[in-house]
């Protein structure tokens, strides 16, 4: 029932039907790391649609989606009823879909410098992934070193 409602939601922002594999983002039109985070997603198969949208529109939708400030980043996506919020590397994607967990979706929260789209020099910031559950609850779902030391 909530992947319905989720799903019914972006719906609201989106039109036609959402195929496997094919991915729906919305995003800012002025930022470059989208762009640069869904050509890693078309290079890796999925056929991707981006709209872009004002600032206000995209907080509105992530609300509506369950996406917390803490779990936000730049753009959100859809795929398969689940929610991916910004620079989630495409491992993580597939196997959030053949795993199919009871949640919202998955989230790399803010911008690190190292995932995908966010690539700058040889950078790589410690990140993780992060699960959320279809309650609201979050915890990590993958775990990213970064070589900047500590």
């Amino acid at each position: 029932m909530f992947k319905a409602l989720l799903t019914s939601a972006f719906a609201i922002f989106f039109t036609g039907p959402l195929l496997a594999q094919s991915m729906e983002v919305a995003k800012s039109p002025t930022c470059g790391c989208c762009g640069a985070w869904i050509e890693h997603m078309e290079e890796a198969g999925f056929e991707v649609t981006a709209r872009n949208m004002s600032g206000e529109a995209l907080d509105g939708l992530k609300q509506v989606l369950g996406i917390s400030p803490e779990m936000a980043s730049c753009h959100t996506a859809m795929i398969e009823g689940y929610v991916i919020e910004g620079h989630v590397p495409v491992r993580e994607i597939n196997r959030l879909l053949a795993e199919r967990p009871d949640a919202i979706g998955i989230s790399t929260p803010g911008m690190p410098t190292g995932s995908p789209g966010m690539e700058y020099r040889d950078i790589l910031e410690a990140y993780d992934v992060m699960l959320i559950s279809a309650d609201g609850e979050t915890g990590i779902y993958a775990s990213y070193p970064g070589n900047q030391g500590g």
